[in-house]
């Protein structure tokens, strides 16, 4: 990776997620044999599988690199488990969209998200997640999540320490969950309140601010670990405090080398808490609609067979297919869900698509007792 470059957010609010019958759609048919290479030990097993999309390809990503995500790519991700009843090995697939992935990449990212789900035997629960606002479930698959700046064309791995890029790492959260998210290098970006990773190649620094917390340098500690890891041991690395730091040390000479760039996600304001609304969408009257069913308090007999659902409670949406929905109504569900979005003012909340007597915890939970 060639360090942080000037890269194009995509502006989410003037996007069309068309996936079915788009232009995506027919590239990606044609770029796809009649069997998805990418499927053939899909979902075997019990444990996590994770593809990048790279040219409306499906292509493997490294176990080694599992919880790492370009910004500017897409993948799709499946965990393949069993519940305590049972040895039926279940699914979730998720689709993962990096703030700066384009409208083909998410779009194919999306279809073949659907078309494993189908390889499957339509057994996977469908969830969309997006950089930076993924879904509790998402998180726990990963120790710690980590966002690279770059791309598909850009490399992280099996680069000279000695030709490597100095890279910036932020890191901040709870015991719970650690993120660690690539920065400009720019000596302004250091807050006292969290930890901060330099990556020079052969030297690593980990720059503990004045008010950061026990389980964020713990976390650091073993991020940079990771690090040294990757590079056969051959980087030596230390530990410094904001408050013991002299002014001329290499840590901060290091520093104001990147290039300037507007880093952070596009300014939305937080939404107020709005009252859960229910949605229904259908093709009863001889064309697909979607039309407001219900706002407040939203219980499971709510939801009726014959259709699809699409429920919002501000923090998640999820998709219900009811069993006597029509094939177009169930095509088109996630596409409604997410135009819906797009125009709503929480458009990243991460996405649910069950089908209708599927048992899910986050939506069994959202429901009206």
């Amino acid at each position: 990776m060639s360090g942080l470059i000037k890269q194009k957010q995509y502006d989410w609010k003037d996007s069309n997620l068309a996936l079915f019958g788009s232009d995506t759609e027919r590239q990606v048919k044609k770029e796809s044999a009649e069997s998805e290479p990418a499927w053939r030990k899909a979902g075997e097993k019990v444990g996590l599988q994770i593809w990048r999309i790279v040219k409306f390809k499906v292509t493997h990503w490294p176990k080694e690199d599992y919880g790492k995500f370009y910004d500017g790519d897409s993948y799709i991700i499946l965990n393949t488990y069993k519940n305590e009843f049972g040895e039926e090995l279940l699914y979730d697939v998720h689709f993962w969209i990096g703030k700066y992935s384009t409208q083909d990449e998410y779009g194919t990212a999306a279809y073949k998200t659907v078309e494993l789900d189908t390889f499957l035997d339509d057994k996977p629960i469908q969830h969309r997640e997006v950089q930076e606002h993924e879904s509790d479930m998402f998180k726990s698959y990963f120790k710690t999540l980590t966002y690279i700046h770059g791309g598909a064309d850009t490399g992280f791995r099996h680069v000279k320490p000695t030709a490597y890029t100095p890279k910036l790492f932020h890191l901040c959260g709870d015991r719970h969950k650690v993120v660690v998210k690539e920065i400009p290098r720019q000596k302004c970006r250091l807050d006292s309140g969290d930890v901060f990773i330099l990556d020079l190649g052969l030297t690593i620094y980990q720059w503990n601010g004045s008010g950061s917390n026990k389980d964020e340098k713990m976390k650091a500690l073993q991020y940079l670990a990771e690090l040294k890891s990757e590079r056969s041991g051959k980087a030596k690395s230390e530990v410094l405090e904001e408050r013991d730091l002299e002014e001329d040390h290499e840590f901060l000479r290091s520093l104001d080398g990147g290039e300037e760039d507007d880093f952070s996600q596009s300014s939305i304001e937080e939404a107020m808490k709005e009252e859960t609304k229910l949605f229904r969408v259908s093709d009863a009257s001889g064309r697909m609609s979607m039309k407001l069913e219900k706002s407040g308090s939203i219980s499971r007999g709510d939801f009726d067979t014959n259709d699809v659902f699409i429920y919002d409670t501000s923090e998640s949406l999820f998709v219900w297919i009811g069993k006597q929905s029509t094939s177009s109504e169930k095509k088109n569900a996630m596409t409604y869900a997410h135009n819906y979005l797009m125009k709503s003012c929480h458009p990243f909340i991460p996405i649910t698509c069950l089908k209708e007597g599927t048992k899910q915890y986050a939506f069994d939970t959202a429901l009206a007792a």
